[in-house]
């Protein structure tokens, strides 16, 4: 065994003894373990290292962990979960567009934001400072989305579209859930580990005001 795969092995065995200490039991067998850096730094991995003995149970590595909901890869690129989030909605896109002639335009204003809308704007602030053609598949489903309840056409143009519709583009819809969320802490209203993380420019000496 090498130094890294003792290592790891008792780090494993503490995080046991800790749970045994909370009258916790770790299930091996639905315990995941993921390794996160870029590409090059996870290439150069042994295989052998990689592995963790849970108990009895080697845990072999994954590339890609489910965490309430939202899909996080090994490179935190977070391509994954976009990829996997868009493709939900346009499934329901397409249910929705079969049944559409059939549905009011308030009706379906409804449905979009009950059945494709809350996919992309859950949990949407993980996704803050991401590219812009890693996000793409989201506008893309916002404007197909857009179309289907203002019944446009595919060349019609969708900014006006969706001020109509006082949609937010992808990326100032992530903006305005993350300026809300420091809002709301500055005035106390969310939970207090998350005010604790938020320290005000003026009262922190590191930062200069120009």
């Amino acid at each position: 065994m090498s130094h890294r795969s003792f290592r790891h092995s008792q780090t494993a065995t503490d995080f046991i003894a800790w749970c045994a200490a909370k009258h916790l039991q770790l299930n091996a067998d639905k315990t995941e373990v993921m390794w996160f850096g870029t590409a090059a730094k996870l290439s150069k991995i042994p295989p052998a290292s990689s592995t963790i003995r849970i108990g009895s149970i080697n845990v072999q590595p994954v590339t890609v962990v489910r965490d309430l909901g939202v899909m996080i890869d090994d490179e935190l690129s977070m391509r994954v979960h976009v990829s996997r989030t868009a493709q939900t909605c346009f499934y329901h896109l397409r249910q929705l567009r079969s049944i559409s002639q059939q549905l009011s335009s308030d009706v379906a204003t409804q449905l979009m934001s009950a059945f494709v809308l809350s996919r992309l704007d859950y949990c949407n602030t993980v996704l803050a400072g991401l590219r812009a053609s890693t996000l793409a598949p989201f506008q893309r489903v916002l404007h197909a989305a857009g179309r289907l309840v203002l019944n446009l056409r595919s060349r019609d143009q969708m900014s006006a579209a969706l001020r109509e519709l006082h949609w937010l583009p992808v990326t100032q819809q992530i903006d305005y859930k993350l300026c809300l969320l420091v809002h709301k802490s500055s005035r106390g209203q969310v939970p207090e580990y998350i005010s604790n993380m938020l320290k005000t420019a003026a009262n922190n000496p590191s930062l200069t005001l120009l």
